[in-house]
């Protein structure tokens, strides 16, 4: 845990606690370390339509507070979060993107909206059930990768800044997740065996496709192979992302190989999905440019030589990022990369120090593959 029983012992901490197992278990660490805790649920998302899971969250949270004796809270911050990522999320899909609303929702919601409101409980510090870690460097706080590596939240977390991390305690961030079931079922909380929340919490279980629809008309259009050819026809560019191999529609034609297909670019102003079947070169790119980059700590000058996520548990890869006026950055790699997704997050880190991120614009020579199929 970050934090000592000196630091923690009598320091009233409040708690998101989302009625999951993960937040269960971070309150029963802050309790035994001696702090104050009080718990407060969030309501992000209102529509009633048998998909989200808002209310059932809520009384699970209940229980769990109820159990370990907890004062809870409960707040609808519904609006915030459409006005500060749900309006983003749709707007980047209105442009071909593919977005990651989770970051914002962190940067906005969870360590914005929620820590102020926090504050106003009389907080001294915030807890989340996040898997991270921080240490403080030099009078300088910095965000760190959690100890169980197949659970650090850190990349979805890059976005946050240093002043609100450093009001921050993650419980979880230096214990693995088999410890944390173990301790919920030690407790006998009735969450202990509850499945881990997948996805975006306004989407819940339902149809990705069907949910989007609902708020951008889907066009379908063609979809070529870089010789032009046309190859199928794809439901709406909005539905595909950069890299993907599933949902195509056009596996074993007799003019093509077995070699799978994968998307390899979106020409927007066509309306055309670009696909290349198995190893093709248009797969790979040598780098990326980016935009909105945030750093947690001092801003780099010049160029950095760190490593790079382009996506969630993708293996830390070797760069060099050299920054441009305007929060804008571009990324040269060690090695090609595949799936390099506009709108998506490229992440940086020092070891096992998360350093900040920037929004992927687009893929080095992406254009070749728009021209080719254009």
């Amino acid at each position: 845990m970050n934090g000592s029983h000196s630091q923690l012992r009598g320091k009233r901490i409040i708690l998101g606690l989302s009625g999951g197992v993960d937040s269960a278990v971070a309150a029963i660490l802050l309790q035994s370390q001696g702090a104050d805790v009080q718990a407060l649920h969030m309501t992000n998302w209102e529509d009633d339509d048998g998909y989200c899971t808002a209310a059932s969250d809520l009384q699970d949270a209940r229980q769990i507070c109820e159990q370990l004796g907890i004062t809870l809270h409960h707040v609808n911050f519904a609006r915030e979060y459409r006005d500060q990522v749900f309006a983003s999320f749709l707007d980047e899909y209105r442009t071909g993107r593919t977005p990651n609303p989770d970051v914002l929702c962190n940067r906005e919601i969870k360590f914005g909206t929620f820590l102020n409101y926090a504050r106003r409980l009389g907080g001294d510090m915030i807890a989340t059930g996040h898997y991270a870690r921080t240490a403080l460097v030099d009078g300088e706080t910095h965000l760190l990768k959690a100890n169980d590596l197949t659970k650090d939240q850190s990349y979805f977390l890059h976005a946050v800044n240093a002043q609100a991390l450093a009001e921050t305690v993650f419980p979880l961030g230096e214990i693995c997740k088999t410890d944390v079931r173990d301790i919920a079922r030690d407790h006998a909380l009735t969450v202990h065996a509850k499945k881990d929340s997948t996805g975006i919490c306004f989407i819940g279980e339902r149809p990705f496709q069907e949910f989007l629809a609902t708020y951008i008309p889907p066009e379908p259009g063609a979809i070529k192979a870089p010789d032009g050819r046309t190859v199928g026809e794809h439901r709406g560019l909005m539905y595909y992302t950069l890299g993907q191999r599933q949902g195509l529609g056009i596996g074993g034609r007799n003019d093509s190989g077995d070699a799978p297909w994968y998307v390899v670019a979106k020409n927007q102003s066509e309306n055309v999905l670009v696909v290349a079947q198995g190893d093709h070169p248009l797969r790979y790119h040598t780098g990326l440019a980016a935009s909105e980059a945030s750093w947690i700590n001092a801003v780099p000058s010049g160029s950095l030589a760190c490593s790079a996520k382009i996506r969630y548990r993708q293996q830390d890869q070797a760069c060099r990022v050299n920054l441009h006026p305007n929060r804008r950055l571009s990324v040269a790699f060690e090695e090609p990369q595949t799936a390099v997704a506009p709108g998506q997050y490229v992440v940086f880190y020092k070891d096992d120090r998360c350093l900040g991120g920037a929004v992927i614009d687009r893929a080095l020579n992406s254009e070749d593959a728009m021209l080719m199929a254009g």
